[in-house]
């Protein structure tokens, strides 16, 4: 098989898909998400007894969820105008500095729920009466101090080249892009994979537990694989694909840098963008925690459900009831 590769110059990739994806991409996800947050750190609130310790995680989610949509104007107009950034590159470092932290806080919060998941039906005799609201609150300062250790030094790369004063990179320049790609490997293994192996076994013990016990309570076994679900669909689409497609375009630019061009580069950066807008669409998922974690809600639902499949039966029967006699007319009998 031949592999197109040339040594010089490389030529730019071509930022159209970026100017016209993004932008709509963002405006959906802010709409979408602050709405949804503000109901679920709503429902958290109104059912905070109900909810145990996790509420606290899941009040801590909807907070570093909220801090990166408030940003994403900023970002519409940025990619609206051209990738033209106008707010200065303090902000643009700010801007930056949300996304990884609503990124990686969610990792982190999504893994501390999963753990207490795990205690809880795995071993609920060792926890009963020993995990406080006090616990949660320290494990929940313990998740952002390295959360926010591990994606300081990103604000310590500039967000834009010589030649390009008026950008704000999502990664640095590429005068330093060198040094970034290690940087982002290591921090993609701590913030992501070890967070996602944790994941795996804690849900993979669990759902091996409630296959074995036909004891456990049925609403507690339902939530429980819900979660699963939704954990697998946050890291399969929003997680994976960006950490995956972040560090291969960065690699990219690197042998770019060195005159190294292939055919498949642009079709990298265009994954890589794709990506992005994967990941902050956990900002929009990420509510779906809320409504797992919440009997009330669940019961609401199965009632309004169970109300509108009456209501729409009593209706479809009324109009089957009227329908003869409606459509019944004399004078198409005589024509």
């Amino acid at each position: 098989m031949s592999v197109n590769i040339t040594h010089g110059d490389c030529r730019n990739i071509n930022l159209n898909f970026t100017h016209a994806f993004l932008p709509p991409v963002f405006v959906t996800v802010f709409v979408v998400g602050t709405l949804s947050n503000i109901w679920g750190l709503r429902s958290v609130c109104y059912s905070w007894r109900s909810i145990g310790s996790i509420n606290i995680f899941m009040l801590n989610l909807g907070v570093a969820d909220l801090l990166y949509l408030f940003t994403l104007p900023f970002l519409v107009d940025y990619y609206a105008r051209g990738s033209g950034w106008r707010f200065g590159q303090p902000f643009c470092k700010v801007t930056r500095f949300c996304f990884n932290l609503n990124l990686y806080g969610s990792i982190g919060f999504l893994t501390c729920i999963s753990i207490y998941r795990y205690l809880g039906i795995v071993h609920p005799m060792r926890v009963l009466g020993k995990i406080t609201s006090r616990h949660s609150l320290a494990v929940s300062a313990v998740v952002w101090t390295m959360v926010i250790i591990q994606i300081l030094p990103d604000m310590f790369f500039e967000k834009n080249d010589a030649n390009l004063t008026e950008s704000c990179f999502d990664t640095t320049s590429n005068e330093l892009i060198e040094d970034y790609l290690p940087y982002s490997i290591g921090w993609s293994v701590t913030g992501f994979a070890i967070p996602l192996v944790i994941i795996l076994v804690c849900y993979g013990h669990i759902v091996a537990v409630l296959a074995r016990k036909v004891t456990v309570n049925p609403v507690l076994k339902q939530r429980c694989l819900k979660l699963v679900v939704i954990l697998v669909i946050l890291f399969s689409i929003c997680f994976i694909p960006y950490h995956v497609f972040r560090n291969i375009n960065l690699e990219t630019r690197i042998l770019k840098k060195r005159g190294i061009c292939h055919a498949s580069f642009s079709n990298i950066y265009i994954a890589h963008q794709v990506g992005r807008c994967l990941a902050c669409l956990n900002s929009a998922i990420n509510p779906l925690i809320y409504i797992v974690g919440n009997d009330d809600f669940l019961l609401k639902c199965h009632e309004f459900s169970k109300r509108a499949r009456l209501s729409l039966a009593g209706l479809t029967g009324t109009a089957l009831y009227r329908k003869p006699m409606e459509t019944y007319s004399p004078t198409e009998t005589l024509g």
